[in-house]
């Protein structure tokens, strides 16, 4: 058997979530987004907002 030398807390969660979605499957299966919904994302994809960081906020006006 391989043993690990260095997991990380985030490779340890991936494996519990592949685990789980062999166990009881996913969730989302067989679930269809609305009309409206997609054209919304769509829309918010083409047109990104213009947010700016709450660090160059404090930049800009500290």
């Amino acid at each position: 058997m391989a043993r690990a030398k260095a997991v990380t807390i985030d490779d340890v969660e991936q494996i519990v979530e592949q685990k789980l979605l062999e166990i009881i499957g996913n969730p989302d299966s067989g679930l269809h987004l609305k009309k409206e919904f997609k054209a919304k994302l769509e829309h918010r994809l083409k047109n990104p907002s213009k947010r700016i960081a709450h660090e160059e906020v404090l930049k800009r006006f500290a």
